[in-house]
């Protein structure tokens, strides 16, 4: 469906995930490794945010058509960044504005699968939104609903990891058959979702924290997150809570 990824911790410079690393997300783009079913290559779009700001990039072009894009990752550093690239859901349209990341404020969100039964299965979790939210999504697509649905949340004052557990759930069950991995970041910390696609964690000694959907390399540092998980982190500490949505 996607890949994705989020970093928090000392700055390094965007190419180090995009470009740099064997597996960066510019090669998941189109040679992934662990789409479980979900397509076969990313190349409906793809998008970068990164902090302070944020700052989002975004395009409705395969990643690898962006001759721009190796330059100004090398020369932009940052300490915390959401990056995407897209495989669009059949029948949902390609454009700019249906690439993640999403953001509003100081959040990022990125979505990898899709919602079953879309648009009917999760109309009356849509009705709980105010108007407003409904009329201005991003695109008429799942991605951003959920984004909208998380937002709300977040609005109200749920933490990170709240907001995802708490969307994932309520979709889970209007929607049965979803893949739902979620993630989401404030530039401070991160929170995830593994229910239905590959997850991957990489806690480095320096002090940062790299999720992604993919590792980018063979570091043995990697782990691979459960599917139905929840995982919380910032640069310090990595939680996983296993079995959040089983």
């Amino acid at each position: 469906m996607c890949r994705h990824l989020a970093y928090v911790g000392p700055p390094i410079a965007l190419s180090r995930l995009l470009f740099d690393a064997p597996h960066g997300l510019s090669h998941q783009s189109w040679a992934p490794r662990d789409m479980r079913g979900g397509g076969t290559i990313n190349a409906d779009g793809f998008g970068l945010g990164w902090f302070p700001g944020p700052v989002v990039y975004r395009s409705a072009r395969p990643l690898w058509t962006d001759p721009s894009l190796p330059a100004l990752t090398a020369a932009t550093s940052s300490g915390a960044v959401l990056a995407a690239v897209r495989s669009a859901t059949v029948g949902m349209p390609v454009t700019e504005s249906a690439a993640a990341p999403f953001s509003s404020g100081s959040w990022l969100f990125s979505h990898n699968g899709r919602v079953a039964g879309w648009p009917d299965s999760v109309v009356t979790l849509a009705s709980e939104l105010p108007v407003r939210d409904l009329i201005t999504l991003d695109a008429p697509t799942d991605s951003a609903l959920l984004w909208a649905l998380v937002r709300a949340r977040l609005r109200a004052g749920s933490p990170l990891g709240d907001a995802v557990s708490s969307v994932v759930t309520s979709v889970a069950a209007a929607a049965p058959g979803s893949r739902l991995n979620l993630l989401l970041t404030d530039g401070r910390s991160i929170a995830a979702s593994a229910y239905g696609h590959a997850l991957s964690v990489r806690a480095d000694p320096s002090g940062g924290v790299l999720v992604a959907s993919e590792p980018l390399d063979d570091d043995p540092g990697w782990r691979s997150v459960p599917d139905f998980s929840l995982l919380v982190a910032d640069s310090s500490a990595v939680h996983i809570s296993e079995g959040a949505f089983s």
